[in-house]
Formats: C-alpha cells, sequence, structure tokens
C-alpha cells in the first residue's frame, strides 16, 4: 500500500515536472530561435536542416539597425510615448482609485460600471472613431494623439487595480493624517503612496508594455516615419520583394529588452502588488 502511494507521487510529481519542462519549450523556443536568426545571414536562416547555433555568428543586423537614424527614432518615440502614457495613467489612477476607495459620491456605482465597461469593449471596434477624432482635434500624426489614445485602454485596468490595492490598506492611516490637520491630498501622497509600491509597480509595468507594444492605433494615427514606434519599424523592415528576416529578429530583441529589464528589476514588487491588488475589493 505505502509503495503504490509512493509510485503514485512519483508519477505525478514526474508529470508535473514533464509538463513544465513542455510549457518552458513552447514558451522559451519561439524566443530562442528569434536570438539565434538575429545573429545569422538571411540566407542561414531558412538554411535546411535548421541549425539553432550558428557557424557564423555576426552582429550585422545589429549593427544595421543602431546605426540606422531612422530606427533610432522608432525606439526613441516609443520609449517617449510608452514613458509618458504610464506617468500619466498611475498620476490619474492613483487618485481616481483614492476617491473610490476612500469617499462616497454620487455617481459612483455608475462611474464604476463605465469604467469596466470601456475595459470590456475591444481596442479594434474603436479604430475608425478614434481616427476621426484625433484628425478633428489636430492631433493626428502628434505625440499627444498616441499619449491620449492609449490612456484610454490603459486607465480602466490602472483604477480597477490600484482601486483594489488601496481597499486594502487601512483608512485608519489616512484618517490618523486628517486628524492631525492635514488634507486628502497629503494623506495619498505622504501616507498611501509610499505604502502602495508595490501595486503602482504592478500597475505601471502592465501600462508601459501596453503603449510599448500597442501596434493598430501606432499604425493609424500616425503618418510620416518620424512618428512611427518600434511595433511600426519592424513591420516597415518586410519590404515589397524582400523581408530582412535577420534585422527584423534584432530589432524584436532590442524591442523586448525594455519591458524584460523592468520586469526583473521590479518582478517582487509586480506579483506582490498582483497579489495584493486581488485579495480584497
Amino acid at each position: 500500500m505505502t509503495m503504490t502511494t509512493q509510485r503514485r507521487t512519483r508519477l505525478a510529481k514526474s508529470g508535473v515536472l514533464a509538463g513544465l519542462l513542455l510549457g518552458a519549450v513552447f514558451a522559451a523556443g519561439p524566443v530562442l530561435w528569434m536570438l539565434s536568426s538575429s545573429f545569422k545571414s538571411n540566407t542561414e536562416i531558412f538554411e535546411l536542416p535548421p541549425r539553432l547555433i550558428t557557424g557564423s555568428f555576426s552582429f550585422d543586423a545589429y549593427t544595421a539597425i543602431l546605426t540606422n537614424s531612422e530606427t533610432l527614432r522608432f525606439f526613441f518615440n516609443s520609449y517617449l510615448v510608452a514613458g509618458a502614457v504610464t506617468i500619466l495613467t498611475l498620476l490619474v489612477a492613483i487618485h481616481a482609485a483614492y476617491a473610490f476607495s476612500r469617499f462616497e459620491f454620487r455617481g459612483k456605482r455608475v462611474l464604476n460600471v463605465v469604467i469596466i465597461s470601456v475595459q470590456a469593449v475591444p481596442p479594434i471596434t474603436l479604430l475608425i472613431p478614434y481616427f476621426g477624432l484625433v484628425v478633428a482635434l489636430g492631433l493626428y500624426n502628434t505625440y499627444p494623439g498616441l499619449i491620449f489614445t492609449y490612456m484610454v485602454f490603459t486607465l480602466p485596468y490602472a483604477i480597477i487595480m490600484m482601486t483594489g490595492y488601496m481597499n486594502t490598506l487601512p483608512r485608519e492611516l489616512d484618517e490618523a493624517v486628517r486628524v492631525d490637520g492635514a488634507g486628502s491630498l497629503t494623506a495619498l501622497w505622504r501616507v498611501l503612496v509610499p505604502i502602495s509600491v508595490p501595486g503602482i509597480v504592478s500597475v505601471g509595468i502592465y501600462t508601459f508594455m501596453i503603449a510599448w507594444n500597442e501596434y493598430l492605433f501606432a499604425l493609424t494615427l500616425t503618418r510620416t516615419t518620424e512618428m512611427r514606434t518600434v511595433p511600426i519599424g519592424i513591420q516597415l523592415l518586410m519590404g515589397q520583394h524582400s523581408y530582412e528576416w535577420n534585422q527584423i529578429m534584432a530589432m524584436s530583441i532590442l524591442g523586448s529588452i525594455p519591458v524584460l529589464i523592468l520586469f526583473l528589476v521590479l518582478q517582487r514588487f509586480f506579483i506582490s502588488g498582483l497579489t495584493a491588488g486581488s485579495v480584497k475589493s
């Protein structure tokens, strides 16, 4: 009986490990192939049988990307837009979450429904209306046009997450500050924000990822190469008659690095922020 139980336990553990290994290979395989292809020539990428480790290791694709002023402009635009969207989204979300978490006011339930409803709408259905609105406001092919558009899609999630996180914080903290004569904003920025860093970091990383990787609206709301972002820059490497596959892979790797670094550096805050924000709402 004991041997049977031990055998089942070992089989269960072996099955879990096999599943995890298969999942790791499935997830990491395309990334490893993309990284390998970025160091190959276009001819080597399609050779048969395929090889993960190239025989003629080369940085030519990365050199072509990093010495091209046009592609560097794509990275600058992505950093500027994603950074601005992240900062503005966090500023608005923190104040909105504080209001939803700490105050009762007329229309609170309606606003909650609206925020959740906006989060549920597929962005592609709003493409044509937003294009007309951006053109009418004179924001077409501008940074504000992209930034304000992205905020429409990042704010609902940010407000929901930050509200859930602030609901876990004791009301006595900010009430004690107000008893001492300070205002609500002082209680928010001096007390609640410093202890809400995990939640703020998790929302910030999510917001940055959305803005950094967005393709459809960046393609529709910009016209010139001076305003294009990294996802559009990758697509522009696909010419009419030939694809620069090694440069596409190299630019994809370079475009993934900022988000990867953010996650690795702030992983501890990111996980704890998501967990805390989902416990109580």
